[in-house]
């Protein structure tokens, strides 16, 4: 066995994104959804619903969720504690998770004022590995009165890219598949809403879409599909039922993944005059420690099949197997590439 040390300029390091279809099947688009009724009578349709590709409700999509810093649109906890309610629980996760701060508000571009509520679509962690792939959203949405949109992000638009705690922020505005095709249509200066074009939050690194009631509650000429946010208690599930519905209705919905593949590319030379012997029984006299043929002394010819990686203290990190066994002697030299993905 033969060692040779590596030089920095042995080492290179490469990384491509890859991207795939977000649902089940790594299909792109998803055309239906289906809830379960165990699911939703169950403790956690209280605060989520989860929507899946089939009725046999085994792989889970994304999920939709209500939030309202008051904690109204749900039942209380307690009749006598105000404010108190799954739609507030999920608004305080949130504010948390993106914002980072407890006493934070949701001001969406172009709203005159914080945001009490809105709806969530947070996809399932099964159908991603890193990320979702900003400019690829294409969701259509249609509500009660018939009124259709389609919703993306602004990502392939933005000069600067915005974060917070979440990651990466890009605005979701009218468009598909990354084509933004109205800007200046949302809220129309009611709701709160200058002529922004914004109706929510793309935050591809949690893979969350945070849409704003308000915008999506305005009627269809200022950009709205009245989606109806019932502000009142009721009954816990009613208002991601109406995004639910909304979906259903808009039966569309495209996306995709991306993951980014890191390659560590280890470039080993075994020059002319090494690497030429070999400890191989074949070759070397177990007993006596001499070369078995005298031709292979000033001649040697020997096969590397393996390249092993060893760290300073001797210990084997990592193998490579060649494609096919690769001659060596005097007269040769060689240079294998060693990828290590990870």
């Amino acid at each position: 066995m033969s060692f040779k040390a590596l030089e920095t300029d042995d080492f290179v390091v490469s990384a491509d994104s890859i991207t795939a279809g977000l649902w089940y099947g790594n299909e792109p688009t998803t055309t239906t959804f289906y809830t379960s009724s165990t699911q939703v009578a169950g403790s956690s349709g209280n605060y989520y619903i989860n929507i899946y590709n089939e009725n046999t409700y085994e792989n889970i999509q994304f999920a939709i969720a209500y939030g309202d810093v008051d904690g109204s649109g749900s039942e209380l906890y307690n009749a006598s504690v105000a404010g108190k309610s799954p739609s507030s629980t999920i608004y305080g996760q949130y504010r948390s998770l993106v914002l980072g701060d407890e006493n934070a508000e949701f001001t969406f571009d172009g709203a005159s004022s914080a945001s009490p509520n809105f709806y969530v679509i947070s996809v399932d962690r099964n159908r991603y590995k890193e990320s979702l792939f900003p400019g690829s959203m294409t969701l259509t949405l249609e509500g009660p009165n018939g009124d259709s949109i389609n919703l993306t992000d602004n990502s392939q638009v933005v000069s600067t890219v915005s974060f917070n705690d979440a990651g990466r922020v890009f605005q979701v505005v009218q468009g598909s598949a990354g084509t933004v095709t109205d800007t200046t249509s949302v809220g129309g200066g009611t709701n709160g809403y200058s002529a922004s074009g914004s109706y929510g939050w793309f935050l591809p690194d949690i893979a969350t879409i945070i849409l704003s009631a308000d915008a999506l509650n305005a009627d269809s000429t200022d950009g709205g599909i009245e989606l109806g946010t019932l502000r009142q208690s009721n009954t816990n599930n009613a208002n991601p039922g109406r995004l639910y519905d909304a979906i259903v209705d808009g039966a569309s919905f495209t996306m995709n993944s991306q993951e980014t593949i890191t390659s560590d590319f280890v470039f080993v030379r075994p020059r002319s005059s090494e690497f030429n012997y070999s400890e191989n029984p074949s070759f070397i006299s177990g007993s006596t420690g001499e070369v078995i043929y005298s031709d292979f002394i000033n001649n040697p010819q020997v096969y590397i099949t393996t390249v092993g990686l060893y760290n300073d203290n001797s210990e084997l990190l990592a193998v490579a197997k060649l494609s096919k066994p690769l001659l060596k002697d005097f007269t040769k030299e060689a240079l294998v590439r060693v990828k290590l993905d990870f």
